[in-house]
């Protein structure tokens, strides 16, 4: 299988940044943003059990809501897509059970030969933790998919900034969530940068190698 090179990967991820502008005119195709939905869908999770929904949202009118609740900030209305990482409220045995059932549909194995597993997740991550530890577990996964989410569309070429400046209840009510037992935890802005954003040109301030990396 083709790999891109070193050279290519750095590159793409010094030329990326938190943008802080966009540019409202330029819009990411349907097939870029198909593939960005599957790279989300690739993202890993702790016992496979993706904990998560993502919300897309391209809706001026939705966008307009929920700017108030993004501190006024430009590019939930500037993007071309704004993206609402959420994350399971209260994790519960019938989701493990659901992610069993998928994991014998598609790796075509019995449901009864993946028991031992689906016994360890519900002991490891649902019983052995109270409500208020499951949701700060599935939060935790969400970033992991943000993460991925960043990398893909710095890969391809497209901008994005990760907020977190946003006021969550707000979110949480407009969109609806809790009744679908979801709750908002990240949140991300993808498109294409303006040519006004003075940003675009910082350079990266990074500790250098020997003070973040130890080896042992």
């Amino acid at each position: 299988m083709a790999s891109i090179h070193s050279k290519q990967l750095l590159e793409q991820l010094n030329w990326r940044y938190a943008t802080k502008q966009f540019d409202p005119n330029r819009k990411i195709s349907a097939q870029d943003w198909a593939t960005l939905e599957d790279a989300l869908r690739l993202s890993p999770s702790s016992g496979g059990l993706q904990p998560w929904k993502f919300f897309v949202i391209t809706d001026p009118a939705m966008r307009a809501k929920l700017k108030p609740a993004s501190y006024g900030q430009a590019q939930i209305s500037d993007a071309s897509h704004l993206v609402v990482f959420t994350a399971k409220s209260d994790l519960s045995e019938t989701d493990v059970d659901a992610y069993i059932k998928r994991a014998a549909e598609v790796q075509g194995a019995p449901i009864e030969a993946l028991a031992p597993y689906r016994n360890m997740l519900v002991g490891g991550l649902v019983k052995s933790r109270d409500t208020a530890g499951r949701a700060a577990w599935a939060r935790n996964q969400v970033y992991i998919a943000l993460g991925n989410f960043l990398a893909s569309a710095a890969l391809l070429g497209i901008d994005a900034c990760p907020m977190e400046g946003f006021d969550r209840n707000q979110y949480d009510e407009i969109l609806g969530l809790k009744a679908q037992g979801l709750a908002s935890a990240v949140i991300a802005t993808v498109g294409y940068r303006s040519t006004a954003d003075k940003y675009a040109q910082s350079p990266k301030v990074r500790f250098p190698r020997e003070q973040v990396f130890a080896h042992i």
